[in-house]
């Protein structure tokens, strides 16, 4: 089964780090990363650039372009993973390591159907 691992953070927070600080949660991440594509569970793997480089399509008629994700949230969707778990359980302990390597925030776990058929995940 196919979970999707939902990355949120305070954008602020994030966009403050130095690149050192960034290169470290990056290099922690990847021994994660290294692990799970070794055992054939990790898809793609997305950081989504700033929100303020976003915009929203309003599906109203006629249709409306706005800048700006527009979350009623203090924490914004900052990127995704894609990972092929057997059990929610097991796709929850692979949002805890990622949690550990990565600080703040929250990870939200969802089950994902395959939209685009042809583009599985091993």
């Amino acid at each position: 089964m196919l979970y999707a691992i939902l990355c949120y953070n305070d954008e602020k927070v994030v966009t403050s780090w130095t690149q050192a600080e960034d290169d470290a949660v990056m290099a922690r991440l990847a021994v994660v990363h290294d692990r799970l594509t070794a055992e054939g569970k990790l898809g793609p793997a997305v950081r989504l650039r700033p929100t303020t480089a976003a915009k929203t399509l309003r599906k109203t008629q006629p249709p409306v372009v706005l800048d700006g994700p527009f979350a009623e949230t203090k924490e914004q969707l900052l990127g995704f993973y894609v990972v092929n778990s057997e059990t929610h359980d097991e796709a929850l302990a692979i949002s805890r390591e990622l949690a550990v390597a990565n600080p703040g925030g929250s990870y939200e776990v969802r089950p994902v159907s395959l939209f685009l058929p042809g583009h599985e995940v091993s």
